[in-house]
């Protein structure tokens, strides 16, 4: 049976409502079992970003890392000691479910767990050399960046540069000079 937009099942010219407990499964931020056995994670982190509320500071973002299940938790974590190495003034925050990072007026990538991978987005990334491969969905036509299933994936001398050159280019989301 294929699926329409909206989650609907269709079935030649009439489509159906998905059932309640199943719609409700989908909106709950509450974890659940695929399979017994297996790394329960989050509704959220099966295909969206998670419910983390939008806060700034150092202590929201940790929060939020401390809230992903392995591996995605020892990769975010990597994935944030690189960048407060790598960038002094960086300023971090939780905006749109995915932790956030910049220097300045604006931020400039994202790190958000998944099912699955860690992905690590450069908001102004077809500006970077060389392009990181990864264009993700829902994100902006200039974004790119890289999807880390495991800390072995994670190149810190490529995103290292990648941050650097992130953050020598206007971030966005920032305040408006005037604005403060």
């Amino acid at each position: 049976m294929a699926r329409a937009s909206g989650g609907r099942k269709t079935t030649g010219k009439t489509t159906e409502k998905p059932a309640k407990a199943e719609s409700k499964a989908r909106k709950s931020s509450k974890p659940t079992e695929a399979h017994a056995g297996t790394t329960t994670l989050p509704v959220a982190m099966t295909g969206r970003a998670s419910a983390a509320k939008a806060k700034v500071g150092d202590e929201p973002v940790f929060a939020y890392i401390r809230s992903l299940p392995q591996p995605q938790r020892g990769i975010a974590e990597r994935v944030d000691a690189l960048a407060a190495k790598t960038l002094p003034a960086l300023q971090r925050s939780v905006k749109w479910g995915m932790a956030w990072y910049g220097v300045g007026d604006g931020w400039c990538f994202s790190c958000g767990g998944f099912a699955g991978h860690v992905k690590l987005t450069f908001g102004r990334g077809t500006s970077l050399e060389p392009v990181p491969p990864v264009t993700p969905i829902g994100m902006g036509k200039d974004s790119r960046g890289v999807d880390l299933a495991s800390v072995d994936d994670l190149d810190e001398r490529q995103v290292a540069s990648w941050m650097k050159q992130a953050t020598a280019i206007p971030g966005f989301g920032g305040t408006k000079k005037g604005a403060r």
